[in-house]
């Protein structure tokens, strides 16, 4: 196969790219002495590197950061609406093989993937698990060169612990997604934020006094809830684990079905990794108007289909907003085609949350290289060690320091004579 160089919209956009991307790397402190490490050190010498990553700002910044550090990087988009352009330009212009366009179809979009895997890696990066079923089904041939890889998102860890349960998973793979330095801000404050900009940015309502309904209340739901209840939205939750929604009404969200939160809803967002989780039951339950939106990885989590059948008309309002004309003569909103909301219709988290989520990408490949003869094939989490770095230089560039134990402290946690 012919591979072009690269496959970007416009290569001409890459100088707004470039002041994008340093602008970026102001609040991603972290990374940067990660980068500058690299650059000293180069642990990544020989290795190449395919990752199907959001092209974003904050992406830009950790792949020129493992250039740096040694690596052949491939990248591609890990969703078709989520590419920034101008920043797929300028990553070209810097030479990374990048192979993303905004809106590309399914077609290009699987395409650019296999671009991607003939960089022959030593090392994938996902982002949903795209790049990695790929490789499993199409292109085996180069699982051989495999050492290892990392995954970013929880729909792409699930997938993959269901590989390795199933045996079928080639290669040790890292859960970045399961690290507290990620999830715990990436998914609570990076999704919450990100997602309300999203959806304001499509369709700019007023969210004070609107009813907003919640489908998932894993970290990334617990974010989007918390910021709607800052904007003056009356947050509704619904859940599948009885856990989780307790946890939601002591958290002071309402609680229900959604077949009940169905009618009541004025906007609803579902962060569930699920698919049709929105059905063709709730939308004809829905009021005239209802606002639909997506902060899931893959845009299965609303029944498109079933939307599309019960419609007599569809027509695109504005930018990432389809007004569907139901039968029984309501009208529902979907936004940005059912896919990330706040990748495709805003910019994605804030740089200073990928700043802590990327910086456990790079010292987890690093990880990778160094002890994956040691790796079974199986999903393993992020290192502790790797973990509590992270925290400490975030802490660190924030101008925060802590206490430590002391050794009378530590023996007394490690021993049992002590007693009451």
């Amino acid at each position: 196969m012919k591979v072009p160089a690269y496959e970007v919209k416009d290569i001409n956009l890459f100088k707004k790219g470039k002041m994008r991307i340093e602008w970026a790397r102001r609040e991603m402190p972290v990374l940067a002495s990660i980068h500058n490490n690299f650059l000293k050190r180069k642990p990544l010498k020989g290795i190449h590197i395919s990752a199907c990553l959001h092209v974003t700002t904050e992406t830009a910044n950790l792949v020129l950061a493992l250039r740096d550090g040694g690596a052949e990087v491939a990248l591609c988009a890990s969703n078709p609406l989520s590419t920034q352009d101008d920043v797929a330009s300028a990553l070209a212009k810097e030479g990374i093989k990048v192979y993303a366009i905004k809106g590309e179809d399914r077609k290009t979009y699987y395409n650019h993937i296999i671009y991607c895997l003939e960089n022959r890696p030593h090392i994938t990066m996902d982002d949903g698990a795209d790049l990695v079923s790929t490789l499993h089904k199409k292109r085996r041939d180069l699982i051989k060169n495999v050492i290892g890889g990392t995954e970013e998102t929880t729909t792409g860890v699930i997938m993959l612990r269901a590989m390795c349960e199933k045996g079928v998973l080639e290669y040790p793979i890292i859960a970045v997604n399961d690290a507290y330095t990620k999830y715990l801000f990436d998914n609570r404050y990076g999704t919450g934020q990100s997602t309300i900009d999203g959806i304001m940015r499509a369709t700019n309502i007023l969210l004070a006094g609107k009813k907003f309904v919640v489908c998932g209340y894993g970290w990334c739901g617990r974010g989007i809830a918390t910021r709607a209840k800052g904007m003056g939205a009356n947050v509704i939750v619904c859940e599948v684990d009885a856990i989780r929604a307790l946890e939601a009404i002591m958290d002071g969200f309402t609680v229900k079905p959604l077949k009940e939160a169905a009618k009541e809803g004025d906007i609803f967002c579902t962060s569930t990794g699920n698919l049709n989780v929105i059905r063709e039951e709730h939308f004809k339950l829905m009021k005239d108007g209802a606002i639909v939106a997506n902060s899931g990885h893959f845009n299965v989590e609303i029944n498109i289909p079933d939307l599309k059948n019960l419609s007599k008309r569809i027509r695109k309002i504005k930018d990432f907003v389809e007004e569907f004309s139901l039968k029984n003569g309501k009208k529902i909103y979907l936004l940005a085609d059912g896919r990330l909301v706040n990748l495709s219709s805003a910019e994605g988290h804030p740089s200073a949350v990928m700043d802590m989520s990327f910086s456990n990408q790079a010292l987890s490949v690093e990880f990778l290289v160094q002890n994956s003869n040691k790796l079974e094939k199986k999903v393993y989490p992020v290192p502790q060690e790797i973990d509590s770095k992270i925290a400490l230089l975030k802490l660190k560039s924030l101008g925060v320091s802590i206490d430590e134990l002391t050794p009378e402290q530590k023996r007394y946690l490690t021993s049992w004579e002590f007693g009451t």
